[in-house]
């Protein structure tokens, strides 16, 4: 299928009720044109053809090498700079570069990123959690997604850090800003307020570098100013930008992955029944709410040669999004149940909700625990939780989860 044969459904997650359900319209575009055309980038909506996009090590991360990637926007940014009477700096963390530049990053950080200290941060996850389920008991009503699922991963992040107390009202606001810039349709407003809270973040994080490398301990900062590999070190500007995608990225896809997947649990209570009563099912619970939630909905590449998905050729210099959310749900993977929670579906941590291949999801492991001891806690806790008011969700295309949602637990 070529442009010119093109159906007259288009992608279009600004249509009313988008937020509330993407799946079903990414569902007619899989059906109809599954490789799409989305304003000035490609999309695609099947499984196979989003995992061969995320497993080919030829393709680009960076922007820049892309024929017609945002060149407005990136202008929109660096006005917005210039007006905070800053230079304009694109972002060079592991996600935004090629090798062997993201190869000597990534080798630098997973050396303080590794599974054994991930897993023994569980008794502290645990903790945590029942402080905040406490307080919820007492309460017998509250807003989950803002006493447990922002929460949560926040505090655990600073411990894994060992950042200083902070001020988490300002920080959340920084990163809900900062995060809306992955969506594919940004407005001028959002560009000017995501400049200036990535120069906050920015600022804030220079602070706590600074502070650390005054104050060493046994914490992952200490072991990022300190990771060396045949005398390579992260320069003191990476090493920002890394400890920038820690702590934004890890904090906010976990916050949708908790907050919506307690959510589709309570609406899908026989599910959640199973789970409680066999805790045996929490590591492959928690791969099913991955596939089922998608909490980053799009992974973008830029093709660095001529490709082709389903008949439909791309150009080179091409942006390409591989909609994960949509391959998540695609029936030719996942059977005739796709669109239904199964938390013991046969296969389920073969979802795309991390990514794939070499740009997999740093932080899986760690998101992982958290969203496994929060849900489960939270549901042997709660066995008679209700929704109590009307859900909202934070409105990001990309990384979509709830603003908001209030529940009687008592």
């Amino acid at each position: 299928m070529t442009i010119a044969d093109e159906p007259a459904l288009f992608f279009n997650p600004l249509q009313p009720g988008y937020l509330d359900d993407p799946y079903t319209h990414m569902g007619e575009i899989r059906n109809a044109h599954p490789v799409h055309m989305i304003i000035d980038r490609w999309g695609l909506f099947r499984y196979d053809d989003c995992f061969s996009l995320l497993r080919d090590a030829s393709l680009s991360v960076d922007d820049e090498k892309s024929d017609v990637l945002d060149s407005e926007r990136a202008d929109q940014f660096r006005i917005a700079a210039e007006a905070e009477g800053i230079p304009f700096e694109p972002n060079r963390s592991m996600l935004t570069v090629d090798p062997p530049d993201h190869t000597r990053l990534r080798r630098l950080v997973t050396k303080a990123f590794t599974p054994r200290s991930i897993e023994q941060l569980r008794p502290q996850v645990q903790q945590l959690v029942d402080q905040s389920l406490d307080s919820m008991q007492a309460d017998g009503v509250a807003d989950v997604v803002d006493r447990l699922a922002f929460t949560l991963p926040f505090d655990v992040i600073n411990l894994m850090l060992g950042m200083p107390e902070a001020d988490k009202d300002k920080i959340k606001d920084w990163s809900g800003a900062i995060v809306k810039t992955l969506d594919p349709i940004l407005t001028p407003e959002e560009v000017a307020a995501a400049t200036v809270a990535s120069i906050r973040m920015d600022a804030h994080i220079a602070d706590v570098i600074e502070w650390k490398r005054s104050n060493l301990a046994d914490d992952l900062l200490t072991r990022l100013i300190e990771a060396e590999e045949d005398g390579d070190r992260l320069t003191t500007k990476e090493l920002a930008a890394q400890v920038a995608l820690l702590f934004i990225a890890g904090h906010e896809t976990t916050v949708n992955l908790i907050g919506t997947g307690l959510f589709e649990l309570l609406r899908n209570p026989e599910q959640m029944s199973a789970w409680r009563a066999d805790e045996s099912l929490g590591t492959n619970a928690v791969d099913e709410l991955l596939r089922y939630v998608s909490p980053v909905q799009m992974s973008r590449r830029v093709a660095t040669a001529d490709l082709e998905f389903q008949g439909q050729h791309i150009p080179a210099r091409s942006f390409v999004l591989a909609i994960l959310a949509s391959a998540n749900r695609d029936p030719d993977k996942w059977g005739p149940t796709a669109n239904d929670l199964d938390l013991g579906r046969e296969g389920a941590g073969q979802h795309l909700a991390f990514g794939s291949g070499s740009h997999y999801c740093l932080g899986a492991s760690l998101a992982k625990l958290e969203a496994e001891v929060a849900l489960q806690s939270f549901i042997t806790r709660f066995p008679n939780a209700t929704i109590d008011g009307v859900p909202a969700w934070n409105g990001r295309l990309n990384l979509r989860g709830l603003e908001s949602l209030p529940l009687r637990v008592g």
